[in-house]
């Protein structure tokens, strides 16, 4: 049996996601249900883009992901599931998957039609369930729907390079639960455009000139003391995004760095690399 997954912006306090797990289990008394997170913020495509690209490859092969966030049905929101890297998707056609499928090329798209015998204010409960549980027990996905070519394309902001390439403009794409900004700047690209020189991160009014390899690397050798509670650094994460932190950040009572550096999504941040002005070449003979 499959695992189905489910990614949401229900929260815990309501109905909603006991319902969906009740249905599923009705439908598949030994199904496999797996939360990935309820905690998206309302209707945030981009946020579920990044925990959904970071999370569903740890997961094995044919695992199926149900995806509520903005599921309304309307004719500019349609319903998909999707084959994409071995892994199938029942979500919205409202640009999630082309941020998921940026580098890989989907198996197979199909337009949900089963609307047509449902009637439903809640597409999760009553719809992505039974495509869910119908591909966990074999099923073609052209018998759910109408197979497509393309989805809704949807692109979030990229950094950008100067000319000279002495700088990367980046910006805030996610919020994570201990406050910590993270940034759409990848080490891979990082790696390429700097090539070793060094840099100062801007971050608001902060900068940074090191990137840490781990959090606990800004205590050095002192094991015990926690001096270094909240301070603040530059990291790349293990999903490979630069992330700006604080140490053991309190959420409480210091704050995390989103709300102490006053960044929130879509902020900039700036990356400047050293560079000397080569002179022109003056021949003298």
């Amino acid at each position: 049996m499959s695992f189905i997954t489910l990614t949401t912006d229900f929260g815990t306090k309501d109905h909603f996601v006991g319902a969906v797990k009740g249905a599923i289990y009705s439908e598949l008394k030994d199904a496999k249900i797996v939360d990935i997170t309820h905690e998206i913020s309302p209707f945030n495509i981009t946020e579920t883009a990044y925990i959904l690209k970071n999370s569903y490859k740890s997961f094995p092969d044919g695992t199926i992901h149900i995806v509520g966030v903005d599921s309304e049905l309307s004719l500019d929101n349609k319903h998909i599931a999707i084959e994409l890297d071995n892994h199938f998707f029942v979500c919205p056609d409202n640009g999630l998957i082309s941020m998921i499928a940026s580098e890989i090329n989907p198996t197979r798209i199909v337009e949900i039609n089963i609307h047509d015998r449902i009637e439903s204010s809640f597409p999760v409960l009553d719809v992505f369930v039974q495509v869910a549980c119908f591909i966990a027990r074999g099923g073609n996905l052209t018998v759910i729907g109408k197979e497509v070519a393309d989805y809704k394309k949807l692109i979030e902001i990229q950094p950008k390079v100067n000319q000279k390439q002495t700088q990367i403009i980046g910006g805030v794409i996610y919020i994570d639960n201990y406050g910590n900004i993270i940034t759409n700047i990848k080490e891979k690209m990082f790696n390429e455009i700097g090539k070793g020189r060094k840099y100062t991160i801007k971050a608001s009014r902060y900068t940074f000139v090191k990137i840490y390899s781990k959090y606990n690397e800004i205590k050095g050798n002192d094991s015990i003391g926690r001096s270094f509670d909240g301070s603040r650094l530059a990291i790349f994460n293990s999903a490979g995004y630069l992330e700006i932190a604080l140490y053991r950040s309190n959420l409480k009572t210091v704050g995390g760095a989103s709300t102490l550096l006053g960044l929130e999504y879509r902020d900039p941040i700036i990356i400047d690399f050293e560079y000397e002005e080569k002179p022109d070449f003056i021949n003298l003979s």
